[in-house]
């Protein structure tokens, strides 16, 4: 990974920051994007710690506005004249339903349109650093995704956070699936992923049972260490070099939900996200 550069979004705690500390030691700079100063500055410092020579940059952005994610668009290619890995990574789980400045359903524009806004914006600059990745981290949740999201994506007939945010997951594959065949011919792959069920702070954002649920649950978890091993896999394996659109979990190519090996579905999420940002078309 030297003399290679990474863009993680979510990179301030959790997987994306393990993610970040990994890619570091192999050499890579990393640009970590979150939406806190604070909590990203105080990221920065923590990597530091343990890995004082860490080549890191921080920039930062609201992935529930469209407008935010353009200017993080500005900001990197102002500073950056290549991309070797997107690392689509920050996630969101809300147990009500609250809406974007844009009017989004907050879950799914965090989740999946900012991360489709992101990466169509950022094609070019990728393809010109080619062989170059990008990585969407979904979940196994995806599973339980509906292919009737589709229909609803703002969740405007009825909302559950959990139903919600395997919607979500299933539209991170599907968005890899559709990216997967308009990336043919060209030195850039992407891939999605599942991380593991990891104890970070996740979910913590939401009140009551929830909340308490979560943090029951975490002696069984993962590590977030353990979650990202997956994540840098992806991200710089040499033995996936040319490897697309396949789905991994733990380090091996797992097998998707039907629904998300629909190319129908794939390529109707396309054509909605496309409408919704402006985007891709």
């Amino acid at each position: 990974m030297q003399g290679k550069v990474c863009l993680i979004t979510g990179a301030t705690s959790g997987i994306g920051l393990e993610s970040t500390r990994a890619l570091a030691r192999a050499g890579a700079t990393v640009v970590l994007s979150g939406r806190d100063k604070g909590r990203g500055e105080a990221a920065l410092a923590e990597v530091r710690r343990t890995d004082p020579d860490a080549k890191l940059d921080l920039m930062l952005a609201d992935l529930t506005s469209l407008a935010s994610v353009r200017q993080l668009v500005q900001d990197f290619q102002a500073r950056y004249s290549r991309l070797d890995v997107l690392l689509n990574n920050a996630g969101l789980m809300l147990t009500e339903r609250q809406v974007t400045p844009d009017g989004f359903e907050a879950t799914f524009a965090t989740n999946h349109l900012a991360h489709f806004l992101l990466t169509n914006l950022l094609l070019e600059q990728l393809e010109a650093s080619g062989p170059s990745r990008v990585v969407n981290v979904a979940s196994m949740g995806h599973h339980m995704g509906s292919p009737g999201y589709l229909d609803d994506l703002q969740a405007e007939r009825g909302f559950s956070g959990i139903q919600a945010y395997n919607n979500s997951k299933l539209a991170n594959v599907l968005f890899t699936r559709g990216l997967t065949r308009r990336l043919a011919g060209k030195k850039v792959t992407t891939n999605s992923l599942h991380p593991g069920v990891v104890r970070t702070g996740f979910g913590q954002n939401n009140p009551g049972i929830f909340k308490f649920l979560i943090r029951l649950a975490g002696p069984f978890m993962l590590s977030a260490e353990e979650g990202a091993s997956t994540s840098v896999y992806v991200a710089c394996s040499p033995e996936l070099e040319g490897v697309s659109g396949k789905y991994f979990s733990d380090c091996k190519v797992a097998r998707e939900s039907k629904a998300a090996q629909s190319d129908e579905a794939a390529e109707k999420l396309w054509r909605k996200s496309a409408e919704l940002t402006g985007v891709g078309q």
